[in-house]
């Protein structure tokens, strides 16, 4: 990838990232668009004229593998490749936390079914940056190029530039995603209370008993015909002509 240095042998393409990343921010409405722009920016300035390079984000949280970001569909389809044989340069950045640089699928031997894949898809070389993050989610910046050796020493250290530009992003947007996860659960258990309570009291002033005891009568109903008690309160409700309960959070 001669096109990629100047005369002093230094990469000419690794803009200052950092103040890069502050005018894409500036520029974009959300982390997704901020990430693709990015991702876009990075796969360009690994890239040369003969060496149209694809890069994707790809982020690891609990039991699922998820490409947030790719500069195209094909950047997207090369990490799902990935996904199937559950291994390969990106993936172990992620779970290692180290760099991971494969210079030709053709006679790499650390994951052979996956190098023959991939290597069907005309890709022939790879790198694989990790991306700092926080908790149990790890992350990394996924190169791809049909070149033999394709990324240089001044490359790799522009794309771990990139890497530590997308981290910050990107721990912002697990951090959403964790609270807008929280909050739906949360609001679902106030729902679900909501038409529990509201069935007890239903049952409450049919049968003229105490709060313990329609309770009681719910949980029996429940457990004998083996349905979940918010379902046999909301069954309650509809007998009634009420409908579902609704929680106002207002």
């Amino acid at each position: 990838m001669s096109d990629h240095h100047s005369a002093d042998g230094h990469d000419d393409r690794a803009p200052a990232v950092s103040v890069l990343a502050q005018d894409l921010v500036l520029d974009s409405g959300d982390v997704g668009e901020f990430l693709t722009k990015l991702v876009t920016i990075a796969g360009h300035t690994l890239s040369a004229k003969d060496d149209e390079v694809l890069c994707g984000v790809t982020l690891l949280r609990e039991r699922t593998r998820t490409t947030v970001a790719s500069n195209g569909p094909d950047a997207q389809k090369m990490d799902e490749v990935q996904y199937e044989y559950d291994d390969g340069p990106c993936l172990r950045a992620a779970r290692e936390g180290f760099v991971h640089y494969v210079s030709d699928f053709e006679s790499e031997e650390r994951f052979p079914e996956y190098s023959r894949a991939i290597a069907g898809h005309g890709i022939r070389s790879a790198l694989g940056v990790p991306i700092r993050l926080e908790g149990e989610a790890t992350a990394a910046l996924n190169f791809y190029s049909p070149l033999v050796d394709a990324f240089s020493g001044d490359a790799i250290e522009a794309a771990e530039r990139f890497a530590a530009e997308v981290s910050a992003s990107l721990r912002l947007a697990v951090r959403i995603a964790k609270l807008t996860e929280s909050g739906a659960n949360m609001r679902a258990a106030m729902e679900s209370r909501t038409t529990i309570d509201l069935a007890v009291g239903v049952i409450m002033g049919q049968n003229r008993c105490s709060q313990d005891a329609a309770m009681t009568i719910l949980k029996t109903a429940s457990s004998s015909r083996n349905i979940k008690l918010r379902d046999v309160a909301a069954s309650v409700l509809q007998s009634l002509g009420q409908g579902p309960a609704t929680t106002h959070f207002d």
